[in-house]
């Protein structure tokens, strides 16, 4: 396959049947969508399910990709992130049929109690229910920002946005987070 094609272009190839772009295209953002996968569902394994989900998704669903409404990277990265959070949501509403997990180390090298993990997890699944309500753009470069670790010049790039409307983006959807959960500023 010829690497210097766009994500674009192959996504062409890729409608009209040619799994070799296809597979191309999973080769350049399986390891972003993992990350962000990761990220949210903290679980490994989960996360190689979401990002195998979320790409067989974006497969059937390949004829949906609109080029003119944003770049494929945007958009594949949009169904991962919605496939984790739903992913983490379905598991946090289920209790873990065993604990196999060793308690984690606190910041000052002693273990969390029980009550603490139980409140570090509350308070992340807060989160990202209230990141959920936030609008589709400030959501997503949140989203980038926290569970995929990227910069705001590397969001900017993924998304093909001005930098500072990334920054902008990220302080009004920071706000809103604020003052859904409650966190004086």
């Amino acid at each position: 396959m010829d690497s210097t094609l766009s994500d674009e272009a192959l996504m062409v190839r890729a409608r009209n049947g040619d799994t070799n772009a296809f597979a191309e295209l999973y080769d350049r953002h399986a390891a972003h969508a993992f990350r962000l996968a990761q990220g949210i569902c903290h679980d490994i394994g989960r996360a190689e399910d979401v990002v195998q989900e979320g790409f067989l998704a974006i497969w059937h669903n390949r004829a949906g990709f609109r080029p003119e409404k944003g770049s494929f990277k945007a958009w594949s990265t949009r169904i991962v992130k919605n496939r984790a959070i739903d992913s983490h949501r379905g598991a946090a509403s289920r209790p873990p049929l065993q604990a196999t997990e060793e308690p984690s180390e606190a910041p000052d090298g002693e273990s969390k109690s029980v009550q603490d993990q139980v409140i570090a997890r509350s308070e992340s699944g807060a989160l990202l229910v209230s990141l959920w309500e936030l609008p589709a753009a400030q959501a997503e470069v949140i989203s980038l920002a926290y569970f995929g670790e990227l910069s705001h010049s590397e969001i900017a790039s993924q998304l093909d946005l001005p930098s500072g409307t990334v920054k902008g983006r990220m302080r009004l959807g920071l706000e809103k987070l604020r003052k859904e959960m409650g966190v004086l500023s």
